[in-house]
């Protein structure tokens, strides 16, 4: 998608929604609003069609309407109580009363801080402590877990009765552009938590750049057809998106909640992931838009290959978070022949996505991680700063609106991430072609992806230091065909087996940070030429090092 392209001049033409404007360097939309919650209220209009489907497996399901969940938005904000600019954790799994939560801090001008649901009780007050909002939005797992861990601020479980208090008026004030809008955390190679602040222009920004990416597909689509896109749209199915993604991600935030519903589409939530309740709900639901990561798409894989499934509903699959394997690739095009695959290259830094491939943009380059997109500056920089020309690989450096404002209270980490000039550096090692696609071939963060999650090394390594009986450890990432990834670890230690360490893990972090294999060395772990632990080496001697246990 180029700016040379017929179909980008004509779909951000001026006067088109999708115009872009540039100021100071950055390129956005010259018509978004400067709230969010201007963008969000402009769904009104789809009233009494099906917004969201919560499904929770044995227990049912509730179907709500946009009207639903814009009255229940509007009697929540009555029990708020906070002031525009507060800050307001919400701490739930995947449910219609975390979208209303949501909506309702939009409403009144708060700042939503998303925590990791499935963290546990210490890293859930550890990211309250950092971000000290002013309420917190629970379930009641972790209205429980906050508690237990000594939590005594201010906290409302969404699912227990509310009285109606009625609406809070109106303060008639919108935010501005650079406003703050969200803070999503990630732990960061130094293993402490720390809060991407996004503004009210980066989000809507990255929102907005998902609708144009899909006004390019449609044209072009309809550029196939011989017909209008208007025509082409027409004859297009409901749009169905079934949610797998934590909403606490960007991914699950962006294109899984507000993205479909800006846009009028219904939004399927599983409580947890089952691929068998997957498959019925793509069918009965007609799903048309699965985002989502290779472990899952092997779960549904596998499950197709058991029944006579009929997904033929899936229009669009999208993945993310690491490499979709051509061999995953080509069962899934078996599968659903008529859906659009699609690639994405993003970080909760960026808003969501800043390279995305669909369609037959993907298929021409299958192991890249897609184009730039069209507001995204984006270079290569090699060791010594200079930049990389096409093909050369080095650190991905992004410049747009979409990129955060900074780390939430942490000025020195925000410093350490962006160049002199303004540019965020991703951590991320690659190079670019000739066309703009991006490959991705290593990672600068020391970070495992195991399905579809970031782990991150530090973190994990800081709570195994704290047994008293190990000396030494060092944790990275081996490959595995359904994970992706599997986080495993070598330790030096005394007096302790494998599920020790890995209970010792799961007992102080999320579940899915635990090691899933562990191997002892006898002897101090190696070092490199710094006197840091060799990781190269190390994974060069794990079969050994595992066979030996």
């Amino acid at each position: 998608m180029s700016k040379i392209d017929p179909i980008f001049a004509a779909v951000t033409a001026p006067g088109t929604p999708f115009e872009i404007k540039e100021q100071d360097g950055l390129r956005f939309f010259a018509s978004a609003p400067s709230d969010l919650n201007q963008l969000i209220e402009s769904a009104r209009r789809f009233n009494d069609q099906v917004c969201v489907v919560d499904f929770d497996g044995s227990q049912g399901e509730r179907r709500l309407s946009f009207a639903d969940m814009f009255a229940w938005r509007d009697r929540l904000t009555g029990h708020l109580n906070i002031r525009r600019g507060d800050r307001v954790a919400i701490a739930m799994r995947n449910r219609a009363e975390w979208i209303v939560a949501f909506l309702s801090v939009i409403k009144l001008g708060g700042v939503a801080v998303l925590l990791n649901s499935r963290g546990s009780c210490a890293e859930l007050l550890a990211m309250v402590e950092e971000a000290t909002p002013a309420l917190v939005l629970a379930d009641g797992d972790r209205a429980m877990l906050l508690r237990d861990a000594g939590y005594e601020g201010r906290l409302l479980d969404l699912t227990q009765p509310l009285e109606d208090v009625g609406t809070a008026p109106d303060d008639g004030l919108t935010a501005g552009p650079a406003d703050p809008c969200a803070i999503l955390f990630t732990s960061g190679t130094t293993g402490r938590v720390k809060g991407a602040l996004l503004s009210h222009r980066s989000l809507i920004t990255g929102l907005l750049s998902t609708q144009l990416t899909g006004s390019m597909v449609l044209h072009n689509m309809a550029q196939e057809y011989g017909m209008s896109a208007q025509e082409l749209a027409k004859q297009m199915p409901a749009q169905a998106i079934l949610l797998v993604s934590p909403l606490f991600h960007i991914s699950g935030l962006g294109s899984g909640f507000l993205a479909p519903f800006l846009s009028g589409g219904k939004t399927v939530i599983m409580r947890r992931w089952h691929a068998a309740e997957a498959v019925g709900l793509i069918e009965s639901e007609k799903v048309t838009q699965l985002a989502t990561v290779p472990t899952m798409l092997w779960d549904l894989v596998n499950r197709a290959r058991l029944t006579d499934a009929n997904l033929s509903s899936l229009r669009n699959i999208g993945s993310g978070g690491q490499a979709l394997p051509l061999n995953l690739l080509e069962e899934v095009r078996a599968l659903c022949p008529h859906a659009l695959m699609g690639v994405g290259y993003g970080m909760t830094e960026t808003s969501g996505a800043i390279a995305q491939a669909v369609g037959a943009d993907f298929l021409r380059a299958r192991t890249s991680a897609g184009r730039v997109l069209p507001l995204v500056d984006l270079r290569i920089e090699a060791p010594d700063g200079t930049i990389c020309g096409p093909g050369a690989t080095g650190e991905i450096v992004v410049r747009s609106a979409v990129v955060m404002t900074g780390y939430w209270n942490r000025p020195e980490e925000t410093a350490k991430v962006f160049t002199p000039d303004g540019w965020l550096r991703t951590g991320d090692i690659g190079y670019q072609d000739e066309e703009g696609y991006i490959f991705i071939v290593d990672r600068a963060k020391d970070m495992v992806i195991s399905g579809g999650e970031n782990i991150y090394c530090a973190e994990v390594e800081r709570v195994l230091s704290e047994m008293p009986q190990i000396t030494e450890c060092a944790t990275f990432g081996i490959a595995d065909e359904r994970l992706g990834e599997l986080l495993v670890a070598v330790v030096q230690a005394d007096g302790l087996d494998e599920r020790s360490i890995i209970d010792w893990v799961a007992g102080r972090l999320a579940s899915y940070k635990a090691p899933a294999h562990v191997a002892f060395s006898r002897v101090p772990l190696p070092r490199n030429a710094v006197e840091k632990i060799d990781k190269i080496a190390l994974r060069a001697l794990w079969p050994q090092l595992a066979g030996n246990n």
